[in-house]
């Protein structure tokens, strides 16, 4: 029931993410039977942020969007990646923050057993700040969720 250290699907979020040759390691990750998106998205909205994740997943065939468990996992996921983003308060417009994220999604089963079934990532890298250019900082947030 342990962990394959060959699949922990937060590390590989997050490396798909900040990949130099993104394409290649999305390849490879489908070679081994996982499968993932990436994306951008700006907003001063949190709502138009998990709009924009899960819209790339619905379209990438990451989840079925028919079937609740997947839409209700991947919605955790990208919260809990939200709140590291902005430090545990996931609000934006309401209190002058706008983000800029570059965004992976990845599910797999990060076990060895394969009837521990999928799990799902939501990876998050970009900037955080006041709605003035020059007025923000890096930030990351990492969400994981059973499917």
């Amino acid at each position: 029931m342990a962990l394959s250290k060959n699949r922990l699907i937060g590390r590989n979020a997050i490396m798909l993410l900040l990949s130099e040759n993104p394409n290649e390691q999305l390849q490879f990750l489908q070679q081994n039977k996982w499968r993932g998106c990436l994306g951008k998205v700006g907003s001063m909205e949190a709502n138009k942020v998990v709009a924009s994740i899960e819209t790339a997943a619905k379209k990438n065939g990451i989840i079925q969007s028919d079937v609740y468990r997947e839409s209700h996992a991947l919605y955790h996921a990208i919260m809990e990646a939200l709140h590291g983003v902005t430090r545990g308060q996931v609000q934006l417009g309401s209190v002058l923050r706008t983000v800029g994220l570059s965004f992976a999604v990845l599910r797999g089963n990060p076990y060895d057993h394969e009837q521990e079934g999928d799990w799902i990532a939501v990876a998050l890298y970009g900037t955080i700040g006041a709605p003035v250019k020059g007025s923000e900082h890096e930030t990351i947030g990492l969400g994981i969720n059973h499917i």
